[in-house]
């Protein structure tokens, strides 16, 4: 079952018990966001959230994503194998087709069933036209103040629909704006996205870009523009295969560009590429960090239309794990089979943890037949689309169940020799990655786990002299030290060479003042702020990696460090005291107090980024 709007997926979400309604007045800067962020922190996700009294005429619904049952019915599926179940049908028609008159007439359904995946335009107005506002004023809408030291209100989840000024090809893609002023905000489109190479090309050619922005409306929309999809393939399309059902498309009031009749917002304008550009951020990321300002375009808005009975989508990211989990995981489970097929038949399963980001890990299950065949598939996933941004993979054999972070934890302690399994290179890397010492160019880190019973587990008794033992199952160990000028890797050694931890395999230093109660916590910490190129290295047979802040006296690193991101006291406290009128259920206490002594320990690197 699904829905093809909002409205309906609100209903929808009612009847599985899936959401709840906050009828207390919560105000969209900082408020909405302390909430959701205890919710989605919740096990399997929480639940959605609709936020009805937010100071606009317009309701917030956030979370709506924020679990594998709701993402599910977002995208009208039963199960994460349905799509790829599609795909090998329709291939094996046609690979099994003959030149013979009845094997081509077999192919006609298949043929008819794709055509209901393409957009269709009308000439009508829709429902997304219900309402039309031509002196257009940004402030109707709730739009949220996610963190703290946000540069201002982003609109989180927005459709960005541009065309190539030369192909009109489109392009859909999902790229924050700040709120400047009433009509204009900015357009954070990173180097390697759809829209800024049609931003390019309309500079080359001295043209001003149309810009159709759309909110809400059927969930599989949204997902659609979050998918990792290959140039040639239209969003709305994807979106119309996953739905078997075509996308109904309209005119823009005030431009050319056609958006889906479903939204419950357009906002509608251009952008000058020959305007300069203008500084936005900082912003908290999905990598649960702030993303520092830079400069970006200029949306300008003509035109802003929308439904009467208009809800309007949020989300917010942050230290995971968050709603932005499940879109990935929805994303991990769909394009395995194209993966399969496309890239590397020998793949079996992938998984991209919460505490990876999404590009910062990449587990992968395969059948491995010949030496070197796990790096063979390694690469083959670095040269695949936004795969290009991972940072580190591990290969395992088929035995393994990734899924199991103590099988995965294992396997990796069971199976490598450093100086055998272990592959550091380059490649792009995201541009919203911090650690990377140049920007967007960093480290790969590849790793052999796939051969099995190489050597046991080593029975390790660690050195009693040791100091500041942060995580330790014998073979990987996390060790604390403070932020001085010595290079961290110098340290690591220093620890291996007085054979402190005798053969453990893997040696991170972080820094001092960094303290979990979750070893998943310190897999994001470690994975967040490396860059291997720099920070890993094999040294006596152990991988260590120098994962404390960079700063240009200890590390040569040339860019502000970002502080975490967590909510400030004042919300914290505000929310704590309102909880009983927002809700029913438990009390839930703030993520945020769990980092406290990371941001305290991090303020003066974070107030260098401030002033940049």
């Amino acid at each position: 079952m699904s829905a093809e709007t909002l409205q309906k997926h609100i209903s929808l979400l009612e009847a599985h018990n899936e959401i709840i309604r906050v009828k207390e007045f919560v105000d969209p800067e900082l408020e909405i966001t302390e909430i959701a962020d205890r919710i989605m922190k919740q096990q399997a996700g929480g639940k959605a959230l609709l936020f009805e009294n937010t100071g606009t005429a317009f309701p917030v619904l956030i979370n709506h994503y924020g679990s594998d049952n709701r993402i599910l019915m977002a995208l009208g599926l039963k199960s994460y194998d349905e799509p790829g179940e599609r795909i090998d049908k329709i291939l094996s028609k046609l690979t099994g087709a003959t030149e013979s008159f009845k094997s081509k007439l077999a192919l006609l359904p298949e043929f008819k069933t794709a055509s209901n995946w393409m957009p269709k335009r009308s000439s009508k107005k829709g429902q997304c036209q219900e309402v039309i506002i031509k002196n257009p004023d940004l402030s109707i809408l709730p739009v949220l103040k996610c963190w703290p030291h946000d540069g201002g209100r982003f609109i989180t989840l927005p459709m960005v629909i541009t065309q190539d000024p030369i192909t009109k090809t489109r392009n859909v893609g999902m790229y924050r704006m700040q709120i400047f002023d009433k009509n204009t905000t900015g357009m954070h489109w990173h180097l390697h996205k759809g829209g800024a190479e049609h931003y390019k090309k309309h500079k080359l050619a001295g043209t001003k870009m149309p810009v159709s922005v759309v909110l809400g409306g059927d969930p599989v929309l949204t997902y659609s523009a979050t998918a990792p999809l290959p140039e040639n393939i239209d969003e709305f399309m994807f979106a119309g295969f996953l739905k078997n059902k075509r996308v109904n498309l309209v005119k823009s009031i005030s431009n050319n560009i056609y958006v889906p009749d479903s939204t419950d917002f357009v906002i509608e304008g251009y952008i000058d590429p020959n305007e300069e550009l203008k500084r936005e951020g900082p912003f908290g990321d999905h990598t649960g960090f702030y993303s520092l300002s830079d400069m970006y375009p200029v949306f300008h808005v003509t035109c802003i239309t929308h439904r009467k009975n208009a809800v309007y989508p949020a989300t917010i990211v942050g230290v995971p794990h968050m709603e932005d989990f499940y879109l990935g995981k929805a994303t991990e489970r769909i394009f395995l089979r194209p993966i399969q097929i496309a890239i590397a038949p020998e793949i079996i399963d992938i998984r991209l943890p919460s505490y990876g980001i999404a590009h910062n890990l990449v587990l992968i299950k395969a059948k491995n037949t010949y030496r070197g065949q796990s790096f063979k598939i390694m690469n083959a996933l670095l040269g695949a689309g936004q795969m290009m941004f991972s940072k580190v993979l591990i290969c395992f054999n088929e035995d393994v169940d990734i899924h199991n972070d103590k099988e995965v934890f294992d396997a990796i302690c069971r199976n490598i020799i450093p100086e055998n399994n272990i592959i550091i290179g380059k490649g792009p890397s995201d541009v919203l990655d911090h650690s990377a010492y140049q920007y967007t160019y960093s480290g790969k880190l590849l790793i052999d786990a796939s051969e099995e019973n190489i050597n046991e587990f080593n029975q390790i008794s660690l050195n009693e002299q040791i100091e500041n033992i942060k995580y330790n199952n014998q073979n990987l160990i996390i060790i604390g030290a403070d932020n001085n000028d010595e290079s961290f890797l110098k340290y690591a050694k220093s620890i291996i060479e007085n054979n402190k931890i005798g053969g453990s395999k893997i040696l991170a230093i972080i820094d001092n003042f960094v303290s979990f109660d979750n070893p998943f916590l310190y897999a994001w910490y470690v994975l967040n702020n490396i860059d291997p190129s720099h920070d890993c290295e094999v040294f006596n047979n152990c991988l260590i990696i120098d994962a404390g802040i960079k700063t240009e006296k200890r590390n040569g690193f040339n860019r502000p460090w970002p502080n975490i991101v967590s909510m400030n006291k004042e919300t914290i406290s505000k929310i704590d005291k309102n909880w009983g009128e927002y809700f029913k259920i438990p009390f839930i206490a703030s993520p945020s107090k769990k980092l406290e002594s990371l941001i305290k320990g991090n303020s003066e690197i974070f107030d260098l980024n401030q002033n940049s």
